[in-house]
């Protein structure tokens, strides 16, 4: 009830955004004399933060058009490789001499966690000039429909491998965040049947191995919850008009109103300032603003059935680092990985994956040599930081190019 709600909502507010956008061209355009002063762009901010805060943000592009390779600016064409149910498997293809020398293929798994895989472009970006990139670019479940099935963590975990025989023997793998889990799954059973695909170096970002170590405020409220309270307070149905209505769903809307309940009070403060940049004519800050929050604010609903399954096997139950984790009633065990060298990243203050479960990795796989593992804790970085950012590019980056050269 409560999605249809929302949408409810969102419909009774088009007049009033209608309104609010004539108003706002009205108020910024160059031939309006009032348009330059306080009293105009006091008007202007507050339609836009009116505005801002009632628009259904869409899925922003990756829009990366080009990469520096060897000092040479190389064109990039965004690339849909393999199309699947769930998932659209993109290419960040070179666009230059094809003569030249195949490079190392790097599949990049992103969260299904809330967010769209352009919250890796920074990830991507920083990729590009040492490696042939891939992304699961996982589409929005209330757009998928009902007819294709469902989605559940044994099909992301098919997904992965599936993935990677499609790029075939040589391979690497990076996991952001939580598909370290169903990632090192994949690996394993790749590695047990003696998979000639299976990859070359896996590396885990900041992912959620094993929880029980250091758990952060979010492991908490899993644990304490439980899975039966999430089914029943935040699963729904997805309404019409979608493509997806009728498919279990836990909605963006939820999650986005969890990202933001954790730092509400950064979040007022920021919109708050924007409002005051818009007022005093601060372009460059308002652009800040708003480039980060098109982003945050773009979320996509879930499966209820993978949801689930992660809260209950992931956060409740600790099923990989207990050894009671399956696939399709096989048992995964990270000790037959004795092939893939694994690399783990942390950051120092990750508030999401607190310092020690991503290492947790190493312990599971213990047959692998110790040349071939390497754990790094980047100090002064917090989840985010883990994987974009300056301190990502400058001491991260390098560590994992180094790494995977090393073992490729």
């Amino acid at each position: 009830m409560l999605y249809y709600l929302y949408e409810m909502n969102h419909a009774a507010l088009a007049p009033w955004r209608a309104v609010a956008d004539a108003g706002l061209n009205f108020w910024t355009s160059p031939a309006n004399p009032m348009a330059a002063t306080q009293i105009g762009r006091s008007f202007a901010a507050s339609l836009e933060m009116f505005e801002r805060t009632t628009r259904r943000y869409g899925k922003p592009p990756f829009d990366i058009a080009e990469t520096i390779v060897n000092d040479e600016p190389v064109a990039i064409e965004e690339v849909v490789s393999l199309k699947k149910d769930f998932c659209e498997l993109l290419n960040f293809r070179k666009m230059r001499d094809s003569q030249k020398v195949p490079e190392h293929k790097l599949l990049i798994v992103a969260p299904m966690s809330g967010h769209y895989a352009t919250l890796l472009r920074g990830t991507v970006e920083a990729m590009l000039p040492h490696y042939d990139v891939y992304i699961t670019d996982w589409l929005d479940a209330r757009t998928v429909p009902v007819m294709h099935g469902s989605f559940d963590l044994d099909d992301y975990v098919d997904y992965v491998t599936e993935f990677l025989r499609h790029l075939g023997p040589g391979a690497s793998v990076m996991a952001v965040c939580q598909p370290s889990v169903p990632v090192l799954a994949a690996v394993s059973l790749m590695n047990d049947a003696k998979d000639t695909c299976a990859p070359k170096t896996m590396i885990l970002m900041g992912g959620p191995i094993d929880t029980r170590r250091n758990p952060t405020a979010v492991n908490k409220l899993a644990k304490d919850k439980g899975v039966e309270w999430f089914r029943n307070n935040v699963i729904m149905k997805v309404p019409a008009p979608h493509a997806g209505m009728m498919r279990d769903v836990y909605p963006g809307f939820l999650q986005l109103g969890g990202f933001m309940q954790m730092n509400l009070d950064r979040h007022v403060d920021a919109h708050r300032e924007l409002f005051w940049h818009l007022v005093d004519g601060d372009g460059d800050s308002a652009d800040k603003h708003r480039e980060f929050y098109d982003e945050y604010m773009s979320v996509m609903d879930l499966t209820a059935e993978f949801y689930l399954q992660t809260v209950e096997k992931v956060f409740c139950n600790h099923d990989l680092p207990k050894g009671t984790l399956t696939h399709r009633n096989k048992l995964v065990d990270p000790s037959r990985i004795t092939q893939t060298a694994l690399m783990t990243i942390e950051g120092e203050r990750d508030d999401i994956s607190g310092v020690g479960q991503t290492e947790a990795a190493h312990d599971l796989c213990s047959r692998l040599a110790p040349k071939k593992k390497l754990h790094h804790l980047q100090p002064g970085v917090g989840h985010y930081g883990v994987f974009n950012g300056s301190r990502f590019r400058k001491d991260i980056v390098p560590r994992i190019v180094e790494f995977v050269n090393a073992n490729a």
